[in-house]
């Protein structure tokens, strides 16, 4: 299958009416995972939508791929979480695009803000890995006592609670933007600085 004819957009209120679909697609992939994943009501996803706070690819008008972000901690924290892939499309590199523009949104939204992720994926994991996410324990995210009650829809919220948040069947990952690696410089830019700093001598600039 050709995936040119996708799009991967930034969701808006004219989207809210995939909500149900979105829904039973990650219902879907929790049962053929069988790890668990916290289950959404079409309200919160919808509400996602209409927030500017998620993001989903189209194949025309047929919903085909979801992701959504949520901050947490007042600010200091934001979650990428939800991301799905109708089975039709998998495969083709689309989870990779929709995580991409989650993260885009993310940082446009809360530049200042640690992104992380749980995820019990490890295409999920190999994804973040490439995007400047590193594992951490439960320990380094939030606090944030609504985020965690939002597992309590997961098969494995009982694990959580054994091990007093410390740790569960999913992984912890966390980009921090204040840890982000230098840009590499271009090589001619020594020779940029080098002309600008002659044209300024020549015309007597400071």
């Amino acid at each position: 299958m050709d995936n040119s004819t996708i799009s991967v957009v930034f969701a808006d209120p004219t989207h809210a009416h995939y909500a149900p679909r979105i829904c039973e697609l990650i219902y879907e992939s929790a049962l053929q995972r069988g790890t668990g994943i916290a289950k959404r009501s079409p309200e919160y996803i919808a509400a996602k939508m209409t927030g500017g706070k998620a993001v989903v690819a189209l194949d025309g008008e047929k919903l085909v791929g979801f992701s959504y972000i949520e901050c947490w901690g007042h600010g200091d924290f934001v979650a990428t979480s939800g991301l799905i892939v109708d089975p039709e499309y998998r495969h083709m590199g689309l989870a990779e695009q929709i995580k991409r523009r989650t993260f885009e949104l993310a940082r446009r939204r809360f530049p200042y803000a640690k992104l992380f992720s749980i995820t019990t994926s490890l295409p999920v994991m190999k994804l973040n890995s490439r995007m400047g996410y590193v594992p951490v324990t439960f320990s380094e995210l939030t606090e944030d006592e609504e985020f965690w009650q939002g597992c309590q829809g997961c098969c494995n919220y009982d694990i959580l609670q054994r091990n007093h948040r410390r740790m569960c069947l999913c992984t912890g990952m966390l980009y921090d933007p204040a840890k982000e690696p230098p840009r590499k410089q271009s090589r001619l830019a020594p020779y940029k600085m080098f002309f600008r700093n002659k044209v300024k001598k020549l015309f007597h600039l400071k």
